[in-house]
């Protein structure tokens, strides 16, 4: 699907960021037992990283998000939502695809989570990710990275940029 394109995020994008994580998960989390809309968009205040945080847009109007955080041995891919109404035209695996292309040129491992039974977990899966650990609320995958199939010039995974 055309039509989207990613931002560098900016403070001001916190309040949507929020916003669409609480809708978002609002589902798998009152399904566990664990929604709470307060502490769902509070989590992400607290935890809110514009330097590694990219806002998803579709024909310039806010559609989600997704943050790539550096740790010691790998990259976290964390809150990566995409409005409901935009789910399941690709854009979702557009914006993945990208991401992960840009590691794999870097030979940067990729970690995340994800809510148990949370649909989400089946996009991960058909992009190489695979179960590491589990608990009760969250499913720990991981993805090494491939080998690319030809260089590719451009922005560094390390580096954030876009």
């Amino acid at each position: 699907m055309g039509g989207w394109g990613v931002r560098r995020a900016t403070m001001a994008d916190v309040e949507a960021v929020a916003e669409v994580r609480a809708l978002v998960l609002r589902a798998d989390l009152e399904r566990l037992g664990r929604y709470d809309a307060r502490r769902v968009r509070q989590r992400l205040r607290d935890g809110f990283d514009p330097a590694h945080t990219w806002v998803i847009e579709v024909g310039g109007a806010f559609a989600g998000c997704v943050a790539l955080r550096p740790a010691e041995d790998s990259h976290w891919l964390e809150h990566f939502y995409l409005a409901p109404e935009r789910q399941g035209g690709g854009i979702g695996s557009g914006v993945l695809r990208t991401l992960l292309e840009r590691c794999d040129r870097d030979g940067v491992v990729v970690r995340l989570n994800v809510l148990r039974g949370s649909p989400a977990r089946r996009l991960y899966e058909r992009h190489g990710f695979t179960v590491e650990a589990e608990d009760p609320v969250d499913v720990f995958m991981v993805r090494e990275p491939s080998r690319p199939s030809l260089p590719h010039p451009g922005p560094r995974c390390r580096t954030g940029r876009t």
